[in-house]
């Protein structure tokens, strides 16, 4: 049951994950700036194409990532000698949040030719079923991308003066990709992002940590999530833009949305983006004031 305390805040038991300071925080696929054929597993790590076509595969991380944190990620499935080339990856300073759908088909031309995008193809031999790519943008940069033995400067003069989402555009031969998580490597230590496990009941939100929907884990899933470097704390940053601060209390006791992003998701999907719960009955009780 879930119950509230003097301070407005909603408390329940929950499956408990200490957070690392060393912890970069929950990395998923954001969940609706997707392509047109782009289906999201249930706890936003796998992204696949579908349908008869090379295009319309382009996904953003959820949040944005650091200059040297490295994202990971495992190629699922290709279609060989059916399309020509393989995945894109870069970067981008526009946040996933503020883009309009449909987005555009491709993120090379579509996306690189308008300013705060930055994109390269990954090498074909890179990007066969069971492959694991490493990319991250660097303190000069530069994009580089790691697969074995080998790395590959891919592209250079990525602006940082912005934050900046990885973006990959699921192209061509690339059918399906798998987000493994990301790292930073310090002279004595590695920071990690993570996944968390999923709630029993919904919790306060003054917890440090903001809970996934699912139990499935990353790679780098042992820690749970940590504040990102920024100026609001996690507790007070919506889920969705990861930028705005949450004013929406939804009727299962998440606090986890600002305004704009409460309209939207009601709107797209109806569910809690933590625990899934139906929340339409919170849009029919606004429809019903408005009215």
């Amino acid at each position: 049951m879930v119950k509230e305390d003097g301070n407005n805040n909603f408390v329940g038991s929950v499956v408990t994950n200490k957070c690392s300071r060393h912890c970069l925080g929950l990395l998923t696929f954001h969940s609706w700036a997707t392509g047109d054929r782009i289906h999201l597993s249930p706890d936003g790590l796998q992204a696949e194409r579908i349908g008869d076509t090379f295009r319309d595969g382009l996904v953003f991380t959820s949040r944005p990532v650091r200059v040297q944190e490295r994202v990971h990620v495992r190629v699922q499935k290709e279609e060989l000698f059916k399309w020509q080339g393989a995945m894109r990856i870069g970067f981008t300073s526009v946040p996933p949040s503020d883009r309009s759908l449909p987005l555009p088909r491709m993120a090379i031309p579509n996306l690189t030719q308008k300013p705060g995008h930055w994109a390269a193809p990954v090498p074909e031999s890179q990007c066969s079923a069971g492959s694991e790519l490493v990319f991250w943008v660097s303190a000069g940069g530069n994009i580089y991308v790691e697969c074995g033995n080998t790395r590959d400067k891919l592209l250079s003069g990525v602006d940082l003066g912005q934050p900046l989402w990885a973006m990959i555009d699921i192209y061509g031969q690339t059918r399906s990709i798998f987000l493994l998580g990301s790292e930073m490597k310090r002279l004595f230590y590695r920071r990690k992002s993570c996944t968390v496990p999923v709630p029993e009941l919904p919790i306060s939100p003054n917890d440090s940590c903001h809970l996934n929907a699912n139990a499935s884990t990353s790679r780098y899933g042992d820690e749970c999530v940590s504040n990102l470097e920024m100026d609001m704390s996690a507790d007070e940053t919506c889920v969705v833009c990861m930028q705005r601060t949450v004013e929406s209390a939804l009727p299962c006791g998440h606090k986890c949305l600002c305004y704009q992003c409460t309209s939207r998701v009601l709107l797209q999907f109806g569910t809690c983006p933590l625990c899934r719960e139906d929340i339409r009955s919170l849009l029919i009780e606004w429809r019903g004031v408005s009215g």
